[in-house]
Formats: structure tokens, sequence, C-alpha cells
């Protein structure tokens, strides 16, 4: 389960943008072609020339462990162009870790005792692809080969919002809601879950936009399953814009032997 809600409300840094701007007015939306929907969205995260100038990206904080403790677990995502991404996350004085390379990716996950370093299933292979770009779906997506359309206008937390459906260039299909006053993305269609022998719809709400960089990025990220009433939410307390980030970190990590596990 840490490691599903991990990946689940990583998905959404793969649309990381922000700002929080008051209460939807009660108007209808102006009538709008989802290319112009789009194009209001990137200016509103700022701007088309500001995310092509953005090579590296790290963000750190906490979220929720699940259970009945409440526990809230310390993270760092950084990503790098074109596709590579690593997560560590701090849990019971070990550290875990996913690597992705933008080709091939690694796990190691010594909180269920497996201090071995394990290959991506072809189903975490297939949700790293969907997740890893850096910059969204929504930026450049007609040179990235998405496809985007306008399905209607959707209550979000109250406010309307243009429901977008994304079909990436390898086919895959993914909402995303726009709000209609902000333009800035409040909801996500994540990768959905096996729960109860079914698959479950996945939604990730974003919230709380602040300006980094004259980037607007979501600060609160709450991932919800359907048909379960507990949600887990990722708080971000860090951003960092094009930090150094070799390439040795996005490759295959090391075993963790018990006696060298870390904390932080």
């Amino acid at each position: 389960m840490l490691r599903k809600a991990f990946f689940s409300c990583v998905a959404l840094s793969v649309c990381m943008s922000f700002a929080m701007f008051g209460a939807a007015s009660p108007q209808a939306p102006a009538k709008l072609t989802a290319a112009q929907i789009v194009e209001k969205n990137i200016s509103a995260k700022g701007g088309l020339e500001a995310w092509r100038a953005v090579q590296t990206i790290s963000f750190s904080g906490k979220m929720d462990a699940g259970g009945k403790s409440k526990t809230q677990l310390p993270f760092v995502l950084e990503k790098k162009r074109p596709r590579k991404t690593r997560v560590e996350l701090v849990f019971a004085n070990d550290t875990a870790v996913q690597v992705y390379d933008g080709v091939n990716g690694w796990k190691l996950r010594p909180f269920l005792g497996r201090r071995d370093v394990e290959p991506y299933t072809p189903q975490e292979l297939q949700s790293a692809a969907f997740e890893s770009d850096l910059d969204g779906p929504l930026v450049d997506y007609a040179a990235k080969g998405n496809k985007v359309e306008l399905e209607g206008v959707e209550k979000v937390e109250g406010n309307n919002a243009y429901k977008l459906k994304l079909t990436l260039k390898g086919g895959q299909v993914q909402h995303i809601w726009v709000d209609a006053q902000t333009f800035l993305d409040v909801k996500v269609e994540g990768t959905p879950r096996r729960m109860d022998g079914k698959m479950r719809p996945v939604w990730i709400y974003l919230r709380d936009y602040k300006d980094v960089n004259g980037l607007m990025l979501p600060y609160v990220m709450e991932t919800e399953v359907q048909g379960n009433r507990e949600t887990h939410k990722m708080v971000i307390e860090r951003v960092v814009v094009n930090p150094k980030l070799e390439d040795s970190l996005f490759t295959k990590p090391s075993a963790q032997p018990q006696t060298q596990a870390k904390s932080k």
C-alpha cells in the first residue's frame, strides 16, 4: 500500500503546476475549445517558455503512510529530462528507493524486508512511463504526440472545471480537470488500483498552488480510490527548480544491507 500510494501521488508530479485564486464565479464557463483551454492552462502555470527552461526539479515533503496510525513519511522526488525519476521514502529508519531512467526501473523496499534491488514489473514500467514527464502531458502536448479533447464541464470541489480527455502517444487515456476560473489543474485521473478483486478508479486532487520561480505548483495532492474511505495526502514542503542532479542518481541503486540502513 505504501508503494502504491506513493506512486499515485507521484503520478500527479507528472502534472505539477499551481496557484490558489479563490472561489469560482457562479456564471457559466466560457465556451472554449480544448486547445484554448490548454493554452490558458499553460499560461496559468507559468508559461510555455518557463516550463521549457526547466531541466531538473526536486520536491521534498511528507506523505500519509496509511493505516490507523496516521503517520506521515518524509520523501524526496527528483526529476530530470527527458524522463528520469528518483524517489526516496523514509520509513522505520530505512530508506526505500524507486528509480526510473526513462526505460528501466528499479525498487529497493527494506520496509518490506526486501534489501535486494528488484526490477519494475511490466505494470510498474507502464505507470512510470505514463507519469515520468517532467512538465506534465499538457505542456507541448502536440509535439509529444498527445491528443486533447474537451468532454464537458463538471463540478470539482464545488467549482466548475473543464474535463479534458488526454490520449497519449502510446494510446493511454487520462482525464484532467482544469478549473474554469484559474485554469489550473484541480483533478487528475490516476492509475487504477485493484481492490477487493476489482480495478478501481483513482483521482488525485491538486490544491494550495504557490509560485516557485514563476511556475505555479500544487503543494497539496490528495489521492482518492473509489470505494475506499481513506485518502492519502502528499504535502510539499520545498521545491527546487533546476538543481544539479547527476545522471548517476537515476541508475540502478545498490542493495541495502541490514547494517547499513540509513535514516534521515
